[in-house]
């Protein structure tokens, strides 16, 4: 039990440090586009080779599907809604598109229809959800694995930790973008990262006793929700900041990461 509250506090300690990184120090974008795309990497190693796989092992290829499916579903409806309210300013390159988007409505002199749905848009509370939402899948995924006693535990906490650096990087900047405080920003991370914690916990001690069944659905499910997260924030943004080379940067985490989990079976 002490052991998932360790791991998950870990696992999002790295989003904290990035936010630091990214209000304080000038980090080069090419620099955070390849920790990402590297981040990025590790993810999609961990997520076809320990969930999905295990997923496989535990329940079958039924059980696998229907989580997969329910978790991509879950993840881009539940994106979309908080985009809509605001919460695409975690994300830098969301809301350089937005903001751009807004610029240029408001040349056209449509700036009035925008006025209904700005404070809306500037939502904090947007922007928070968002956050946890990204990272509630992997957090449960750390706990699932713990519970469940397969190493999986360990190598998605290692995964989420390299990733939640960058991301905690350039989600500082995209909220520094739009205007928001530092104390708010360390506060959304801070909250994110307790939200780490007690999804890490919840998902040790929920699973703990679990049926193989109950296991493999959560594993795919979380697989789901996290491969979108990869292709809606992570994938996009590390290209826009670090360019086509970013896809050295991301085999590279991929091929370590398959090293790793080999060399710990």
């Amino acid at each position: 039990m002490l052991t998932s509250i360790i791991f998950g506090f870990i696992s999002g300690s790295t989003l904290f440090i990035g936010a630091l990184l990214g209000i304080y120090l000038k980090v080069s974008t090419k620099i955070t586009g390849a920790i990402m795309a590297f981040g990025s990497g590790v993810l999609i190693s961990a997520l076809t080779f320990d969930l999905m796989e295990n997923a496989f092992q535990l329940g079958g290829f039924d059980s696998v599907a229907i989580g997969f499916v329910v978790g991509t579903l879950l993840y881009v409806v539940g994106d979309y809604l908080i985009d809509h309210f605001g919460g695409h300013f975690r994300k830098r390159l969301h809301g350089r598109i937005h903001s751009t988007k807004k610029r240029a409505q408001q040349e056209a002199g449509t700036a009035s229809t925008l006025n209904d749905s700005s404070t809306v848009s500037d939502s904090g509370s947007a922007i928070l959800l968002g956050a946890v939402l990204d990272g509630i899948p992997e957090s449960m995924a750390i706990g699932i694995g713990l519970a469940a006693g397969q190493g999986v535990g360990l190598s998605m906490m290692i995964a989420v930790f390299i990733s939640n650096l960058p991301e905690g990087i350039s989600g500082a900047k995209g909220m520094k973008d739009a205007g928001k405080s530092n104390f708010h920003i360390m506060v959304v991370w801070g909250i994110t990262i307790a939200t780490a914690v007690i999804s890490t916990f919840l998902g040790y001690t929920l699973f703990a006793k679990a049926a193989p069944d109950v296991i493999a659905f959560t594993y795919s499910v979380a697989a789901g929700a996290i491969l979108s997260m990869i292709a809606d924030t992570m994938m996009p943004e590390a290209f826009e900041e670090g360019g086509r080379f970013v896809a050295l940067a991301t085999a590279l985490g991929f091929f370590i990461a398959f090293v790793v989990n080999h060399l710990s079976e």
